[in-house]
């Protein structure tokens, strides 16, 4: 019913509707307690949460005082004593919500009734209401919810209740009234009950501007989330990968351990597949690869074979090599230094997940291109470098690294 040591209830009775605290079973020492604000001859009932609060600002000695969870109860704010709309039980309607069918909403106010006016009887000695729980076994089925009720004897079994209920609750109501005490208002100091209704319209004011706040965040992390990071890929680390080059595309995947990337593939070949079609049945039949071996690769499998893993492709997962090559022969303004960028970056995990020297034996025997790439990407390096043309030799050097590049794929 909640997770809350101490609550503020609204029980409807008799008289009316009053206020309290209370505070469901807990175990201490190996013994199980409940326990309602009160006094060794009542439980004590309020008219209205501020003269609740009024009380307990001047008064140590009561029923509650003992509670472990006490002092954590006052450290709250001053509307700590108003309770939400599931923290009122409308005892003395108890009888209406059998008039209905058995809905998710009479089922589970009839169940929390039940349980308050079961605790509230233990608790105050209230002989007849216990007498009737404990005489009734068919009350304990409410507490299972409105599917206990969705079944072939449900109607049945839920007018059973009824008849009980209907029989018996006028005598239950009564035994729970002579039970309850409630503070006469004149007993109150008058003062301190307009102060504490202050206090708490204050402290509510704060809470819903607080709420409301935390909403608004949570809006704003929300519309600033990448879907992506939610999907299968991105929970699971391992990404789908585009390369388009030479007027083609393949699709792979690859992750990242520890700062080190990770290719779909094995022994330096990288395992590509025209489309994302291929890639999603491929991964689903083959395990030898290094993927296998990354602890969240099992979750994307399972997922597959729930047939609910679609491949998809981040734009940051998507390197274009397309066109570069060209663009370098004109000239240094006619490349796309972000397209550059991010090619160089696939180039540089290909060679460092095959352990391959290829490239770096490339860029050794050829300084100027070395030279050039530190200039267009921005790499301090190329301080006091200027590239001139004519630039055939470094778009024939660009070109040898994508087939340097395309040598690892499996198909192409």
């Amino acid at each position: 019913m909640t997770t809350r040591a101490i609550l503020p209830v609204k029980i409807s009775l008799t008289e009316g509707d009053f206020y309290t605290l209370w505070a469901p079973t807990w175990k201490e020492k190996g013994a199980e307690w409940q326990a309602f604000l009160g006094d060794d001859q009542a439980v004590l009932a309020f008219h209205s949460p501020e003269e609740l609060l009024a009380y307990l600002e001047t008064t140590n000695a009561h029923d509650l005082a003992d509670h472990p969870k006490w002092q954590q109860f006052q450290a709250q704010s001053d509307d700590r004593v108003v309770p939400n709309d599931k923290q009122y039980f409308d005892i003395i309607g108890a009888p209406e919500f059998l008039a209905g069918r058995p809905s998710h909403e009479n089922v589970s106010r009839l169940s929390r009734v039940f349980q308050i006016s079961r605790s509230l009887a233990d608790v105050a000695s209230a002989e007849q209401a216990q007498i009737f729980f404990a005489s009734h076994s068919i009350l304990g089925n409410v507490n299972r919810g409105s599917d206990h009720y969705a079944g072939e004897n449900g109607l049945s079994e839920w007018s059973g209740v009824g008849r009980v209920v209907l029989a018996n609750w006028e005598n239950v109501v009564k035994s729970l009234d002579e039970s309850v005490r409630v503070v006469d208002t004149h007993q109150l100091d008058a003062e301190r009950v307009a102060a504490a209704g202050t206090a708490i319209a204050a402290a509510t004011e704060a809470r819903a501007a607080a709420a409301e706040q935390a909403r608004a965040d949570e809006e704003a992390r929300a519309a600033a989330e990448d879907p992506y990071d939610s999907s299968p890929w991105g929970r699971a680390g391992i990404d789908p990968v585009k390369i388009s080059i030479q007027g083609q595309s393949v699709y792979t995947l690859r992750t990242y351990l520890r700062g080190a990337p990770v290719f779909l593939g094995k022994y330096g070949e990288i395992i590509t597949f025209p489309s994302t079609k291929h890639l999603g049945r491929w991964i689903l039949e083959h395990d030898d690869h290094d993927l296998a071996g990354v602890s969240t690769w099992q979750d994307l499998i399972d997922t597959a074979n729930a047939g609910e893993l679609k491949v998809e492709v981040h734009p940051d997962n998507s390197y274009s090599f397309n066109g570069i090559a060209a663009d370098i022969n004109k000239g240094p303004d006619a490349v796309d230094t972000a397209q550059m960028s991010k090619a160089y970056e696939l180039l540089a995990d290909a060679a460092d997940w095959a352990q391959d020297d290829s490239l770096n034996s490339l860029l050794l025997a050829n300084p100027r291109m070395q030279d050039y790439l530190a200039y267009m990407l921005g790499s301090t390096r190329a301080a006091g470098y200027v590239p001139s043309a004519p630039f055939t030799d470094k778009a024939d050097a660009w070109t040898e690294m994508e087939n340097q590049l395309i040598k690892r794929f499996s198909k192409f």
